[in-house]
């Protein structure tokens, strides 16, 4: 039985006002399902990170990023630094969210520099990865998740895998915000493949430790079955993670599942 700990994170994109971010996270610090096994991040956007890492400090949720750009100071407008984000205790950085694959069309290249950076900032970087519908389709989804992991991780230390601060999500493109879901065998067969690259990167006792998230439309309902499966080490919820009862109902989940 495998002694990956379960980490479960609340992405909350590009969502909430100033109040609404502090409700839901006051919200969140009460119904914290006692005695949960999972690690659970919150991810607001970068203008509530510090009112929502304030709420959460003491309880068991750490706060997430998501996103950081690779130079530490400098002309870059718009952009955040993770020695910025470090000031705010963050602890987790999201890099390459489909979001910012697809639609800022971030490259394989810069992404690569965002996670040695965040790794290099003693954070957690959260590499996600995915295919498209037509990828799916055509057949390509080890191809694309491949060359994914092959870029994003170059140069990657093998001390930062070694202490934990190295997660992959894989989140099929097609499932996100669609209310389509991979089915559980769906996504351990991808989640299988990608611990398998792993291993060819940094050794199998390695690759087994490393925490594999999925993300795309997952609710309170699907995340038992979705747990339930070997190579799932967690979720990375969108939607449901604005929702109290919802999120609170996810991390309860990986309680039960555990269990099993």
């Amino acid at each position: 039985m495998s002694t990956r700990k379960f980490l479960i994170a609340g992405n909350w994109k590009m969502n909430l006002s100033h109040a609404k971010a502090v409700e839901l996270a006051q919200g969140l610090v009460k119904q914290f399902p006692a005695g949960s096994p999972a690690q659970v991040a919150l991810i607001p956007t970068f203008v509530h990170l510090e009112a929502v890492g304030a709420i959460i400090k003491g309880s068991p949720m750490k706060l997430g990023a998501q996103d950081a750009y690779f130079e530490k100071h400098g002309a870059f407008t718009g952009e955040v630094s993770c020695e910025q984000l470090a000031e705010l205790a963050v602890q987790y950085v999201l890099v390459g969210h489909s979001e910012r694959r697809h639609i800022l069309h971030e490259t394989d290249s810069l992404l690569n520099k965002k996670l040695l950076s965040v790794l290099a900032g003693n954070m957690t970087a959260v590499l996600c990865v995915g295919e498209t519908l037509d990828q799916r389709k055509g057949n390509q989804t080890q191809s694309v998740v491949q060359t994914q992991l092959q870029h994003g991780l170059a140069g990657v230390p093998t001390g930062a895998v070694e202490q934990g601060r190295l997660v992959i999500a894989y989140e099929p493109v097609w499932a996100i915000g669609t209310g389509l879901t991979a089915t559980p065998e769906q996504a351990q067969e991808v989640h299988q493949f990608i611990r398998e690259r792993l291993a060819g990167q940094f050794g199998q006792g390695l690759a087994q430790s490393v925490q594999i998230q999925y993300g795309g439309s997952v609710k309170k309902a699907s995340a038992h079955s979705l747990l339930s499966q070997p190579d799932i080490d967690g979720l990375l919820v969108g939607g449901a993670s604005l929702i109290v009862e919802e999120f609170a109902g996810i991390i309860a989940a990986a309680a039960t599942a555990k269990a099993a």
